[in-house]
């Protein structure tokens, strides 16, 4: 082995656990200690103060500027407390990553002293330069002025490090123009878009007491955890976050032995530490678990609302990229690190609660509870039958392109898994059929009961998209270093809309003079059998579904690039104006804006793979080349032609393998090329998919022909076998 990947390996060896603070306090006193949260605030703030803010938090109110003095600071004192010297407005660009600018409390006086300041003005608003941040031509590089502004509606927290204490503000960020320039706007305008929908539909059952309906997410985290002295000799997994070459290893997931396995020693504590810091933070994390591949491993956390569940696993995945190295790990988030084994995404459980503590997709037990579920479970069928490319377009990314389809992933077709029992329920709906159950007739809506539905209704369907699993749905589309932001923005407008249509629909029969049974009877049997084509109990990685799903007119968008051209797509635009979540500039400047991010991202992964293949794999096999012809040489002189006929095989196909992966980088750079020459964002990214990605997918293939052939000793770059077994 060569010297320095038998260093690595062996430091990897030898890597100990760090073993955690024994003294720890209980999650108990541990949770939301470095979190301004309630409590925080109702022991700091004047209860007049308190109780203002509280219903902006609760129930959406408008924060009254007149009391941010007051709060800015209390904050200031209890974050001084903690031991904080800055504090900043923490935002989420349009970069996929979050941002910050940190400014101390200090204050110079005139005569020569500091003191700590931290006004109401200074808690609202930020001005950080809005210039280099995407923003799809919404603002030009010289245009530099942005501005963050705080959202009252997240608890501020303080990030405990080391070396220093930082007061984080969440905040929005927006242009001069007034656009969003981030994902928590148009966030929290789909969540209040959604809330007037569904408030409308709990009216019309007389429901008078909820203020607000609330959407709910619980995302599951996974992830890979490489040995940080293998991963530093991987450029790759360094530059683009997965290996654009590498055999597969002898062994992979075939044992399925890594699933729910026992946690490996270094990666528990790891676990732990990352738990610690979390908890402090307010983040509930529940579960944490082996996943099936080697190296795989998850985290999830219990339900939040949406705008504070996205918060939480942004600093899940920062908390993670950080504290890895402590631990002697490379964190990697990227959907599909490695080949040949599952990759990674991010299962997005979401429902809707109201403001009095209601699950709305909770089937219930009275006949009133049955009929609002049935409304609320038709609207999100609705949703994904007629806004799939829209829920599609929240999902989308190169690293998902890997995994979205593949037998370890739901497919790119969006259909909807209800299980048998549900279907059958439905089913009954639709043709007035009598039900088996006991004790009921005719499924009269709003009138008899719904046969029992326990949670575990039906068995899982692990190909599904978007899965009912008994109050809630499972939209497991999202990949595993993406923003929740854009699925939930997504699945907020979509269902906001049909809520819309059919709040719209059951008012006008009330003002024609139906009943609500008879609104209900008449309305829900025509929903669901308009939209049951969207519903698929089966195996969706069959070519047979492909097929089916085509003679059902539903979307497939296999690629980030071929769903992104949809973005501007009339109906699919009018999902978000006719909701107020994005106007017609923010929407094409996002849809730009991801153009971009695609051509980028592919044409990294081009430069780092031109690269390495230059300067280690082509040299080492080249060396090796040399080696065996003169070994074919001594072998010819010394033993005669037939003897050395191996050693003449090795060497040809080696130097055949060599110019074969010569030709394909010499592809692979002008297809590089014409990526950059490429006039726009959208053909710039149609390029890197129809051009770069294929030379890639080459210069693969006879990289990793090369590894099986070439001298073990000589190989530079950690195998397979190193990266995903050594933990």
């Amino acid at each position: 082995m060569e010297s320095m990947r038998r260093t690595a390996v062996m430091a990897a060896h030898e890597t100990q656990a760090l073993f955690g603070n024994d003294q720890w306090p209980n999650t108990d006193t541990l949770f939301g200690a470095n979190v301004f949260g309630f409590d925080a605030m109702r022991k700091r703030l004047p209860s007049a103060v308190y109780r203002e803010l509280e219903r902006t938090i609760e129930d959406g109110e408008r924060l009254n500027p007149a009391i941010a003095d007051v709060i800015a600071n209390a904050m200031k004192d209890w974050a001084l407390e903690q031991g904080a010297t800055h504090y900043t407005h923490w935002f989420q660009p349009m970069t996929g990553l979050t941002a910050e600018k940190h400014d101390a409390f200090l204050t110079p006086t005139q005569k020569g002293h500091v003191l700590s300041e931290f006004s109401g003005r200074m808690l609202i608003s930020g001005e950080p330069d809005a210039s280099s941040f995407p923003s799809g031509g919404i603002r030009s590089t010289f245009e530099a002025r942005g501005y963050t502004a705080w959202d009252p509606t997240v608890p501020a927290f303080i990030i405990d490090q080391p070396y220093a204490k930082t007061l984080h503000i969440p905040s929005y960020f927006y242009s001069y123009s007034g656009e969003a320039l981030d994902r928590k706007i148009p966030l929290q305008r789909s969540i209040q878009a959604l809330s007037t929908q569904a408030l409308r539909i709990l009216r019309f059952f007389g429901n008078t007491e909820a203020r607000s309906v609330q959407a709910m997410v619980g995302p599951e985290q996974e992830y890979f955890l490489v040995d940080s002295h293998l991963a530093a000799l991987r450029p790759d997994l360094l530059l683009c976050g997965r290996t654009l070459l590498g055999r597969n290893a002898s062994r992979g997931q075939e044992m399925a032995d890594q699933y729910f396995g026992a946690i490996p020693e270094r990666v528990l504590s790891f676990m732990q530490d990352l738990e610690h810091h979390l908890l402090l933070l307010g983040v509930p994390c529940k579960t944490r678990h082996n996943e099936v591949a080697p190296g795989q491993f998850e985290l999830a956390p219990v339900y939040e609302d949406a705008n504070t569940a996205c918060d939480h696993n942004m600093l899940t995945m920062n908390m993670m990229r950080h504290l890895a190295p402590k631990h002697g790990f490379l964190c990697l988030l990227h959907e599909k690190p490695f080949a040949g084994v599952n990759g990674s995404g991010k299962h997005n459980n979401w429902s809707l609660k109201d403001s009095e503590g209601n699950n709305l997709l909770n089937p219930g037990k009275t006949p009133q509870d049955n009929a609002q579920f049935l409304v609320f479970l038709a609207a999100v069928l609705a949703a994904v039958h007629k806004h799939s490319t829209v829920l599609r377009l929240g999902t989308i990314g190169a690293g998902n392109d890997h995994r979205l389809g593949a037998n370890e992933a739901p497919p790119a077709i969006l259909s909807v898994y209800l299980g048998s029992q549900m279907t059958e329920v439905i089913e009954h709906i639709i043709h007035a059929e009598e039900t088996e159950n006991k004790g009921s007739r005719t499924l009269e809506i709003g009138v008899s009961t719904l046969p029992p539905l326990p949670l575990d209704m039906s068995d899982r369907n692990r190909t599904s998209p978007f899965a009912f699993t008994g109050n809630k749905f499972e939209f497991r589309a999202v990949g595993s270093s993406q923003s929740i932001a854009p699925a939930n923005i997504a699945l907020n407008a979509a269902v906001a809309c049909t809520l819309k249509d059919i709040a719209d629909d059951l008012e006008k029969r009330l003002a024609d003079g139906q009943s609500r049974t008879q609104a209900l009877q008449e309305m829900l049997p025509e929903l669901f059998r308009e939209h049951m084509p969207v519903v698929f109990n089966g195996n969706g990685y069959t070519e047979e579904w492909v097929e089916e799903a085509a003679r059902r007119n539903l979307p497939n968008h296999t690629s980030t690039v071929d769903a992104l051209s949809h973005y501007s797509d009339r109906e699919v635009m009018a999902v978000f104006t006719e909701t107020g979540i994005l106007n017609e500039r923010e929407i094409l400047a996002r849809q730009e804006i991801l153009f971009e991010n695609y051509a980028t991202t592919r044409s990294i992964e081009g430069s780092v793979l031109a690269d390495i293949l230059r300067t280690q794999i082509l040299p080492v096999a080249r060396e090796n080349a040399a080696r065996a012809a003169e070994e074919w040489r001594s072998v010819q002189a010394v033993l005669g032609d037939t003897e050395a006929s191996h050693a003449k095989k090795h060497c040809q196909i080696l130097n055949t393998s060599i110019r074969s992966l010569t030709s394909a980088v010499d592809s692979l750079e002008a297809a590089l090329n014409a990526v950059k020459e490429a006039l726009g964002a959208k053909e710039k990214a149609q390029c890197a998919k129809e051009k770069l990605l294929p030379c890639m997918a080459v210069c693969r293939e006879h990289a990793d022909s090369l590894e099986k052939i070439c001298d073990d000793a000589s190989w530079q770059l950690p195998k397979y076998s190193e990266l995903l077994w050594i933990h």
